[in-house]
């Protein structure tokens, strides 16, 4: 609760900021007039750099400016969030947040370089998406049942492959653990590339991956799709149930991604990104490729981002806490 309430008091100070923002017209005047970082905290070829990439690229074309993607990965997305928050406030460092980096990891780590409530403003809500429970062809199961009653019978003999320690990757698997009663050894990645590189190797069991980088994949015949972690299944992945429908009731985890400065970027800009930012998510196109990903534009205003980093921290952080999870 003291993390809502901090977040809460950041809220009443930016908002008023942002509603006048229209009353401030020299702050993002000529806004972009060069190039446009935006930090993804993970390896390239995961899900927040795929969709990062396809973010780049329309507003690259909207602002006539380079828009590149910088990946700077480690430490669970805290490396490269730290950097964005020491970054100056001028538009030009952003960083693709996601559930772990604006949500989990303050829960997670006992020293953290960066307050997420402090040291960024929100600036639009840029997608969420379901996971995909995925296995090896070779493992011996096809259901969701049948995964459950061999983790039964062989207690932490199978692992399951995360992005890092405290990602969504990583905490779909724990509630996963808590709600079927099973033991399975976590084996934490930097970044999703990297964990499915090692599934598909045989190296680890299962992965609780994001739909973007592992549902091609699955549409190819390289990995099984046992069920896929939102209440509705993909249009994607029709036959898929959900983790849910597939026996474990009342299961849900979704994740998210969405663009976020630093902290005293001019409220302006913030506004000017985020409505380019919306038009590209409701422009046909951009809905199509990210449909094919298992990827569902959000958009809306900066407040209503702020309002769910705030409800997923709550969320979040009581799973942390039951399943007694610490780094560092």
């Amino acid at each position: 609760m003291k993390s809502l309430s901090r977040l809460s008091a950041v809220l009443l100070a930016v908002l008023p900021c942002l509603s006048h923002a229209a009353d401030a017209p020299a702050a993002d005047d000529g806004y972009p007039n060069k190039a446009v970082r935006i930090v993804v905290p993970f390896a390239p070829g995961g899900s927040t750099d795929v969709v990062a990439r396809i973010l780049a690229e329309k507003l690259a074309q909207q602002f006539k400016q380079p828009f590149l993607v910088d990946n700077r990965a480690g430490a669970s997305g805290n490396i490269g969030a730290d950097l964005v928050a020491k970054a100056p406030a001028d538009g030009y460092t952003l960083l693709m947040g996601t559930t772990g980096v604006l949500s989990i990891n303050e829960h997670l780590y006992s020293r953290m370089s960066y307050n997420a409530a402090k040291d960024f403003v929100p600036v639009s809500y840029v997608n969420r998406n379901a996971n995909i429970l995925v296995v090896s062809p070779s493992l011996p199961v096809t259901t969701v049942p049948e995964l459950v009653a061999l983790a039964r019978s062989k207690p932490n003999a199978l692992s399951f492959a995360s992005s890092g320690a405290g990602s969504s990757t990583h905490l779909s698997g724990e509630l996963f653990k808590a709600m079927a009663g099973v033991d399975i050894l976590h084996v934490p990645y930097k970044g999703s590339s990297a964990a499915l590189t090692d599934l598909l190797g045989g190296q680890v069991t299962m992965l609780f991956d994001n739909a973007p980088s592992s549902i091609g994949f699955v549409q190819q015949g390289k990995l099984r799709a046992l069920a896929v972690t939102s209440r509705q299944r993909l249009p994607g992945l029709p036959n898929v149930p959900t983790v849910d429908e597939a026996g474990v009731k009342g299961y849900e985890s979704l994740s998210w991604s969405g663009i976020v400065a630093p902290a005293a970027t001019p409220p302006a800009i913030v506004l000017k990104l985020n409505r380019a930012i919306d038009r590209i998510l409701a422009s046909e196109d951009v809905k199509e490729r990210l449909s094919q990903l298992g990827v569902e534009p959000a958009g809306g205003p900066p407040e209503a981002f702020v309002r769910l980093i705030a409800s997923e921290r709550e969320k979040w952080g009581k799973v942390v806490k039951s399943a007694n999870l610490k780094s560092n």
